[in-house]
């Protein structure tokens, strides 16, 4: 079921919390960010609108890791409703994809909801300050390949942010699969 995030909620505060990492150990939300900013992304390793789109999103961490954003995804979705969300298979997609950031299991979904995550993927952009600037997609290519000169939304916000701390104004939500959330007890 696709679904689509809210407006961006400008200067929300971002919340730490330390989860375990595809690479064995345990990451900290917060010391992800670089100097000027820090991209959190909501992600799982089924949704096909993150798989059209997971090679960009490690080239738009690569490109932004050198303007000294930092960038950590997170995966919160029910593996026990949807296996090929489970930890283990977390550890193969970072593997296969070569994710150059933390990929983190929020096992208890308490990070995705204290974030109002929605969908897959997600995106949140911070200023150097942790105050949301950006909430919006990933590209203007959606699930198709970019052709050349397509606009590239987060990466352009986050070097604004990272050179002004403010965010632009007209956004684009993201869209993708809804996240998937354990059952109420």
């Amino acid at each position: 079921m696709a679904a689509q995030p809210p407006i961006c909620d400008f200067g929300w505060k971002a919340i730490d919390a330390r989860l375990p990492g595809t690479d064995g150990r345990t990451h900290s939300i917060l010391t992800s960010a670089g100097a000027n900013g820090l991209v959190v992304v909501f992600i799982c390793n089924h949704c096909p609108y993150v798989q059209a789109v997971i090679d960009r999103i490690v080239t738009v961490a690569t490109d932004l890791d050198a303007h000294g954003v930092g960038f950590v995804a997170i995966c919160s979705n029910d593996a026990d409703a949807y296996p090929e969300d489970s930890f283990e298979n977390m550890a193969a997609f970072a593997s296969q994809h070569r994710l150059t950031f933390p990929y983190l299991h929020d096992e208890d979904q308490t990070v995705a909801r204290g974030y109002g995550a929605v969908c897959t993927p997600d995106f949140f952009g911070f200023n150097r300050n942790f105050e949301l600037q950006y909430r919006g997609r990933l590209d203007a290519a959606r699930l198709q390949p970019p052709a050349p000169g397509t606009r590239r939304d987060l990466y352009d916000a986050m070097l604004m942010i990272a050179r002004t701390g403010i965010g632009p104004r007209d956004q684009i939500a993201s869209i993708g699969c809804s996240i998937k959330w354990r059952a109420a007890a």
